[in-house]
């Protein structure tokens, strides 16, 4: 028997495709009568990087940085939450679907997967870069890293070959 979907992951990383993908998390939502839970992860800045800057950084600097880092968390969660609420504005009772939207820092296949145990959700929906496929060796690594240990249910979107009506980028 096939498991019911009660809870969705839908990741974006805030580009046009993502923000279509949403449209198919918004869809078996509705079919399943499930829930929707957002999540974009924000990746650090590379080890290499923080260790050549953390020496010539004041103690107060570092702290700047941290405040900077929850201030565009917050930003983008804002950004999120007004994209579901403009994509959703004549659909009351499926925003009420939407149960969370989460902005965290971290490797982005890592902090997937942690969520999706977290949730324990049932589907994860997420947007396949590029428009032209065949251009592509490879899903990208992201979505390539989450192929190889997941082991629920993942719903890829590829970007359509049609212009749509759709964008986080006008909020």
């Amino acid at each position: 028997m096939i498991p019911r979907i009660k809870k969705i992951l839908y990741t974006t990383d805030l580009t046009k495709n993502s923000a279509y993908a949403f449209r198919y998390a918004v869809n078996s939502a509705q079919k399943h009568d499930a829930e929707i839970h957002i999540l974009h992860v924000i990746e650090p800045i590379p080890y290499q990087i923080q260790s050549i800057l953390s020496p010539y950084m004041e103690p107060d600097e570092i702290q700047k940085r941290d405040e900077a880092k929850k201030y565009l968390a917050q930003r983008i969660e804002a950004r999120i939450e007004e994209f579901a609420r403009r994509e959703l504005q004549k659909d009351h009772e499926t925003l009420k679907r939407i149960a969370s939207v989460q902005v965290v820092m971290g490797n982005p296949a890592e902090e997937i997967l942690k969520k999706m145990d977290e949730l324990k959700a049932d589907i994860l929906i997420l947007g396949m870069h590029g428009r032209d496929i065949i251009r592509h060796t490879f899903l990208g690594s992201v979505s390539e890293r989450i192929l190889h240990r997941i082991r629920k249910p993942v719903y890829i979107i590829p970007i359509p070959e049609e212009d749509t009506d759709i964008s986080m980028e006008e909020i």
